[in-house]
């Protein structure tokens, strides 16, 4: 099968077209043909090396977190799932790999694709969807009437969070350029910052939840925008010890993600706010939840780009660029 092969880490390099054997498919996965793959700024933070730490992965990897296709074969412990089946899903960390023709997939980390979306829309949605699902629904437990504040909300998990944010009755923030204003009134957003002419940390005060995607001074100023017992969730880091004990970090990573973190965990407690950092996981249930709010219009996918399979790396570069409105798909088929 054809792959996008990364060789070695190195910042803003390329990857490596190349024909690889079939994967092996284990007793509890099944074997998706890939007719389109998502593409995210987390394949090239991993491209990079940035989470070589606690994400122990042996080179050569195919990329890709985001997968859409059709399953060809099943293992023989799997229940849920048939051949023909159209399905989606957000690989294991570890079994990624939907930047390439075949992708096996845990049963327990997939669903069957939403009635009604191509498989590009498909393909848009598992990590970013989940992303949003698992900080404002698991960790923040955002409720009716809240306040949230959901940054570069035209971005893939922007587009999305806001949507979903909308969908539990809560008040959204967000910021963004001019130019995605309507975009993302139109998802559901209730206040807008055009982040060129202001600072948020100068109109947003008493939130109930923070999303945090951005660099470090975003993440500091975010604090003066929460109410007491507000929570910063932020999926760019630094990382916590919560986190390091999920993943089962080795005994010399978690001191280093404790001391990566205890800044603003200081700062978070001496302001009686709770920070998280999420780094989001592959889950079928989520997914299939997901599929009812998509199958009930509660959510629309929102891409800006859909390049060919063998333009793999100008769609990298396209979503590094930091231009994209809504999600980047790679369509194989």
């Amino acid at each position: 099968m054809k792959a996008f092969v990364l060789d070695r880490y190195e910042k803003k390099s390329t990857l490596r077209l190349a024909d690889l054997p079939m994967p092996d498919l284990r007793n509890d996965e099944v074997l998706v043909e890939v007719h389109a793959a998502g593409v995210n700024l987390l394949d090239a933070k991993i491209r990079d090396g940035e989470f070589k730490l606690f994400l122990p992965y042996r080179l050569p990897i195919v990329l890709g977190h985001d997968v859409a296709g059709v399953v060809v074969k099943v293992g023989p412990q799997v229940r849920q799932f048939k051949v023909g089946d159209e399905v989606y899903a957000r690989p294991d960390d570890l079994r990624i790999g939907s930047f390439a023709e075949y992708l096996p997939v845990r049963e327990s980390s997939l669903a069957l694709k939403p009635q009604g979306l191509t498989m590009e829309e498909a393909a848009s949605i598992p990590l970013v969807g989940l992303t949003a699902w698992q900080a404002l629904v698991e960790k923040a437990g955002l409720e009716k009437g809240q306040k949230v504040f959901i940054q570069a909300g035209s971005g893939g998990v922007g587009t999305f969070a806001i949507q979903l944010a909308r969908h539990l009755g809560a008040i959204v923030a967000t910021t963004t350029s001019a130019s995605s204003i309507a975009l993302v009134k139109r998802l559901g957003a209730d206040v807008v910052v055009d982040y060129r002419q202001q600072d948020f940390s100068d109109v947003l005060r008493d939130y109930d939840v923070v999303l945090n995607s951005q660099d470090g001074r975003t993440l500091q100023k975010s604090l003066g925008v929460l109410k007491p017992g507000g929570k910063l969730i932020s999926i760019s880091g630094p990382p916590d010890p919560d986190f390091a004990r999920a993943v089962h970090a080795p005994w010399f990573v978690k001191p280093i993600m404790r001391l990566l973190s205890a800044q603003i965990r200081r700062k978070a407690n001496q302001r009686d706010v709770r920070y998280a950092f999420l780094f989001m996981r592959a889950d079928g249930a989520q997914l299939r939840a997901i599929t009812q709010l998509i199958e009930a219009g509660a959510i629309v996918p929102v891409i800006d780009r859909i390049f060919p399979f063998e333009a793999t790396n100008d769609a990298m570069a396209y979503v590094e660029s930091g231009r994209a409105k809504g999600k980047v798909v790679i369509k194989l088929r």
